[in-house]
């Protein structure tokens, strides 16, 4: 039989594969051992990092699309961000925002690893433009601390609050971040007071 080109594997691999927790790990070292295998023909460069060019077909919210690759579908949460939830004051907004920048839109997916929901987790370009940046800085989202390692956005996010932009110009109420947000019920609506937060203190807590 004819061989397949990597890449169509790698669809594959994204599209059907249902990690356990045992094997997850293996399973995020297999995605990015594919991605570097893949031909020059299939991948294109950004920031000398392999990309993956692909068309946004949908916006699910604020942080997560779906993508038609040349070789299969594939969801993407967009690394390092976290924006409102749907249920969440600004979370249509968010969604709206991503919209209104990538759908219908060519871009180039940059994979950082596969999450246990089984969506690549990545960052998008757009003509050069790093979208999940652009998001921090509309005010749109979040810089998503335990998993963002860029101290660039923390400089975003605190411009953006500055100038009260998107989420920033909600009453302080109503801007939990959404990591807490999703534990609302064990915090007992208690969230973190981040309109004073310095810059150095954000990037002090990038990665934990």
């Amino acid at each position: 039989p004819a061989r397949r080109p990597p890449h169509e594997f790698l669809a594959q691999a994204l599209r059907f594969a249902r990690p356990t927790r045992h094997h997850a790990g293996m399973l995020r070292h297999l995605l990015c051992a594919l991605i570097l295998a893949l031909p020059l023909g299939h991948v294109s460069q950004a920031a000398d990092d392999p990309v993956l060019p692909g068309t946004v077909v949908g916006v699910v919210d604020g942080d997560t699309a779906d993508i038609r690759l040349q070789s299969g579908m594939i969801r993407v949460r967009l690394h390092a961000i976290d924006a409102p939830e749907r249920d969440q004051p600004h979370g249509a907004a968010s969604k709206q925002a991503l919209s209104k920048l990538v759908y219908g839109r060519q871009v180039n997916v940059e994979p950082v690893e596969q999450d246990r929901y089984d969506r690549l987790v990545a960052r998008l370009w757009l003509d050069g433009l790093d979208v999940n940046a652009e998001m921090v800085r509309q005010g749109a989202a979040w810089v998503y601390r335990r998993y963002a390692d860029d101290p660039a956005y923390c400089a975003h996010e605190k411009a953006a609050r500055d100038l009260k932009r998107g989420l920033w110009a909600l009453p302080r109420d109503q801007r939990a971040a959404p990591w807490e947000w999703r534990k609302r019920k064990t915090l007992g609506g208690t969230f973190t007071d981040y309109d004073v937060e310095p810059v150095a203190a954000c990037v002090a807590s990038l990665g934990r």
